[in-house]
């Protein structure tokens, strides 16, 4: 599983999804911007005392989110409740699966090493929400998991240790040209997005580069 990623602050762009120009608007360029200099462009897992909120694309807009799914008012939904299985999508995130959002990134953290494109150039991350009313504090919060698929590539050699040293994860990259159907709150959830999200996110996956010599069997996960 992954519970690490970032996007650095050399200033490229991300393309908007479907779009050759990249984010732009200037409340959601100005959200980046502050987050990338306050968390040094580094996502964390939200917990109740180290509350950091990461950038979250929903439809056109950039929104701060915290990353563990919420079910409800009471907290996240569960341990591992900040990453979301594509095969699981429709079965155990079926209400999140229908609320999809990306996640900026241009790195993430497997096992030791650190993976991204080889020119470091920034990408989507797939992830699945929800919006709930804080029980404790009466906020609204937008809360997500990143969704993970099977890892492919060199990311195939990074197994989990929850599978028994026999399966590798690795997040679901979304390419631009498919981001716009991955957004859509028109489009349901279902098997047929599944397939068609990895086979889309194919080629990004394979073209992820590990930072060092991938010489540790298992992740913690």
């Amino acid at each position: 599983m992954c519970a690490s990623y970032g996007l650095s602050g050399d200033g490229t762009p991300i393309p908007l999804p479907g779009e050759d120009e990249p984010i732009s608007e200037p409340g959601s360029l100005a959200l980046l911007n502050d987050w990338i200099d306050q968390y040094d462009g580094h996502a964390k897992i939200t917990g109740r005392n180290a509350k950091n909120l990461n950038p979250v694309l929903i439809g056109d807009r950039l929104e701060l989110g915290w990353w563990s799914l919420w079910a409800d008012g009471s907290g996240p939904r569960g341990r591992n409740s900040f990453n979301a299985r594509d095969d699981s999508l429709v079965k155990r995130w079926s209400h999140a699966f229908q609320h999809r959002a990306l996640l900026p990134a241009s790195w993430y953290d497997e096992g030791k090493p650190r993976w991204s494109l080889t020119d470091g150039s920034p990408f989507w991350l797939a992830a699945v929400t929800s919006t709930v009313t804080d029980d404790e504090t009466g906020e609204t919060r937008l809360t997500y998991a990143m969704v993970t698929r099977r890892g492919i590539g060199k990311a195939s050699a990074v197994k989990s240790k929850s599978s028994g040293g026999t399966e590798s994860r690795m997040p679901l990259p979304i390419p631009a040209d498919f981001a716009s159907e991955w957004l859509d709150p028109e489009r349901a959830g279902d098997p047929e997005l599944v397939a068609e999200a990895q086979l889309a996110s194919e080629e990004l996956a394979r073209a992820m580069e590990p930072d060092r010599p991938i010489d540790v069997p298992e992740t913690l996960f």
